[in-house]
């Protein structure tokens, strides 16, 4: 009698007895890809802080003239292709965590995806018309 009372030890995560599966899209490397790009984008913008603190420019032309320069060029496509990875993931995990039905999930998952494309083209196109 004292057997049917017990229950069996099961350690870590379970469902029903069974080891539950760990979702592909969750976990430590979203995490760490979140916190990394907004490492990068806080001091990029720390960087813009103090430069144009300390180098003002005078009219727009200087201030093309410069931001149209490789050594601006490159760190700008790289903080806007690191915006947009930092904006996927947090997005995608807002869009996993609420929407519930499948349907809806890769819909939203798919217009997501081609707005954070599309404005990673238009990005590109900016910055690279520039020069």
């Amino acid at each position: 009698m004292d057997s049917q009372l017990r229950q069996p030890f099961i350690c870590g995560p379970c469902r029903n007895g069974l080891p539950m599966k760990k979702s592909p899209v969750s976990g430590l490397k979203p995490w760490l890809i979140q916190r990394f790009t907004a490492i990068y984008l806080l001091f990029f913008f720390l960087f813009l802080l103090i430069y144009f603190a300390f180098y003002q420019p005078v009219s727009y032309e200087i201030w093309r003239d410069s931001m149209s320069s490789a050594e601006f060029i490159v760190p700008t496509s790289v903080f806007f292709i690191v915006l947009l990875v930092h904006a996927w993931v947090g997005l995608r995990d807002v869009v996993l965590d609420y929407i519930k039905p499948l349907s809806l999930r890769i819909t939203a998952l798919a217009l997501l995806a081609l707005f954070l494309i599309s404005m990673a083209a238009w990005v590109m196109l900016v910055l690279f018309a520039a020069t």
